[in-house]
């Protein structure tokens, strides 16, 4: 079973005193722990950490000190890691549709690593970038995925041959595929099929006289959670396996996000009202959808929670919404628990992905403050541990 972090109640209790709530706590060991587990498991990929599942710059700043590369999406996020010190070459705009102003941000700090998927994709690259480094993404469909990240992007792979070959007409260094098979799968059949697929266009690229060298196999990888104890390491073992048999001399990149991001961040928040509506029990949280609890909606995320409170007493069916006064911000419409008091805290592991990246001030409530556990901790009690 994979590690995850995971604050003690002694922990919450005074982190919520010192620090109050709502209240992110970012564990970079953690982050490392995951980091090195797919560098154990995938052995020979180089990670490109996907930016947009949270951008913290303390996490971001820490995967460069392991050595990891960037997935960027925009200029912004360019931009973000040259002000912690990531040189272009560490970075892949591996957004397939890009702005104006991002290839212009790209074209002034040296990136140089693309994807694309289209034509005239390949007209705007070569035209901000020319002899650009750049990789095809193919669609692969794979509706088992929590999200399905190929409705919006991916050539159709009858098309790969002919986009590769006009993009070395344009000048392009033409060094590869990639793909993403979708978010948090919990199975490796998506990616033996998509590395099937890959194999194929890169035979059929080299008998038209053009050699990859580069395969990004994107990321998914589950990670666990209260409901879910996926086998990771044996859906990352036949992955490895695939990739040797089929790709030995090929260098294999992947774009990881919720992987290494997700199991390192706890949510501490707190109830701040509650009341009787329509026969039904409601708690007002001081986070909600617009803040923390964002992946509800933009990541289909469904996040765990505890209180303090535990077992004790009966269970209750009850609504929980957030501070904002839209009534969209319900964050958990039917969850079973004990009978809470205002003030009564709650927390929220594995909660690190999409969420306080996607989280805004709508209402003029502020964004969760971040700490970082390990520069904490030393001020709690030496009891009051985070446990896994």
């Amino acid at each position: 079973m994979q590690q995850t972090f995971k604050l003690s109640w002694d922990a919450v209790e005074s982190l919520a005193s010192r620090y109050a709530t709502p209240l992110l706590v970012l564990s970079l060991e953690q982050v490392e722990y995951n980091y090195n587990f797919l560098q154990q498991h995938l052995p020979g990929v180089k990670v490109y950490y996907a930016v947009k599942s949270n951008p913290e710059p303390s996490l971001v700043k820490k995967l460069a000190q392991l050595g990891s590369s960037f997935d960027v999406a925009s200029d912004g996020e360019i931009l973000a890691l040259r002000e912690l010190g990531i040189p272009p070459e560490r970075m892949v705009y591996a957004n397939p549709v890009k702005t104006a102003r991002g290839l212009a941000v790209a074209q002034q700090t040296g990136v140089r690593q693309f994807t694309f998927d289209s034509a005239t994709e390949i007209d705007k690259i070569a035209a901000y970038l020319p002899g650009a480094t750049v990789l095809l993404r193919v669609r692969i469909d794979n509706d088992a995925s929590l999200v399905n990240l190929n409705k919006k992007f991916g050539a159709d792979a009858r098309e790969a041959l002919d986009l590769l070959l006009l993009a070395r007409q344009k000048g392009l260094d033409v060094a590869g595929l990639c793909f993403h098979v979708g978010s948090q799968n919990n199975s490796a059949a998506a990616y033996l099929d998509a590395l099937l697929a890959a194999h194929e266009i890169f035979q059929a690229a080299a008998l038209a006289g053009l050699k990859l060298r580069i395969l990004d196999i994107g990321g998914g990888f589950p990670i666990p959670t209260g409901k879910t104890n996926i086998d990771t390491m044996a859906m990352l073992k036949k992955i490895h396996q695939q990739l040797v048999a089929l790709f030995p001399n090929t260098e294999i990149w992947s774009e990881p996000g919720r992987f290494i991001s997700g199991t390192a961040m706890n949510l501490i928040t707190s109830v701040i009202g509650a009341q009787i509506r329509n026969g039904r029990q409601w708690y007002y949280l001081d986070e909600g959808l617009y803040g923390t609890f964002s992946g509800i909606l933009f990541d289909h995320w469904e996040y765990e929670m505890e209180t303090a409170r535990g077992k004790q007493g009966p269970e209750i069916e009850a609504t929980f919404a957030g501070p904002s006064c839209d009534s969209l911000d319900i964050v958990f419409p039917n969850r079973r628990t004990v009978r809470l008091e205002l003030g009564d805290l709650i927390l929220v592991p594995n909660c690190g992905a999409y969420s306080s990246a996607s989280a805004t001030t709508f209402n003029g409530f502020a964004k969760a403050a971040v700490v970082v556990w390990e520069e904490v901790k030393e001020k709690l009690q030496p009891s009051m541990a985070a446990v896994s």
